[in-house]
């Protein structure tokens, strides 16, 4: 039963960013900027599908490229859903306090107004933390090699985002980014 919940949380968790994007989309807001600064942005795709397929694949008894787990644990299983459905929870909070500034990637053109409050005046990037928690929850409910390679690519590639983003948001939002920087961490 956990790893059929787990799997409805990754379709949850992308389908709540897909539908907002395209809800914006619908109001005149492009929110998909991805790999426009980075060409190696598109990299992701190819890599994410391996990643959802292999978490289905557990759920469902299809091919894997591994079936050895590190351990067999219901109870850890469950507390792994509970983290995959708390990320979902901090993505929907997100996706609320963003409003109309959410963006996927880096919009130098509109980026929107600096949204520090909601879930932002405790942490400067949850929906990140969001995912590297769905990331820990999939681990936990999917303990084989795997996931746990996804879940430390994913760490370093999140916080390479995080620092590219910053930059921009110095550049862009200046002493009002700085004050906010101040007063809120970048991650908890």
């Amino acid at each position: 039963m956990p790893h059929y919940l787990a799997a409805l949380m990754a379709i949850l968790l992308m389908g709540t960013v897909l539908t907002r994007v395209l809800l914006l989309k619908r109001s005149g807001t492009k929110a998909m900027h991805f790999g426009k600064l980075d060409k190696t942005d598109f990299v992701i795709p190819p890599v994410a599908s391996v990643y959802f397929y292999t978490i289905f694949a557990v759920a469902f008894g299809w091919p894997l490229i591994s079936t050895q787990r590190f351990f067999r644990n219901t109870v850890i299983a469950w507390i792994g859903v509970a983290c995959c459905a708390v990320a979902v929870v901090i993505l929907v909070l997100s996706l609320v306090s963003f409003g109309r500034s959410f963006r996927v990637g880096i919009d130098v053109d509109k980026p929107g107004g600096l949204v520090t409050t909601g879930i932002f005046a405790v942490s400067r990037n949850p929906i990140y933390v969001g995912f590297l928690l769905f990331l820990t929850g999939q681990l936990l409910v999917f303990p084989n090699w795997v996931p746990l390679i996804y879940l430390l690519a994913g760490s370093w590639l999140i916080h390479r985002q995080v620092l590219r983003e910053e930059d921009f948001m110095r550049e862009h939002y200046g002493q009002e980014y700085a004050e906010y920087c101040r007063r809120v961490r970048r991650y908890l």
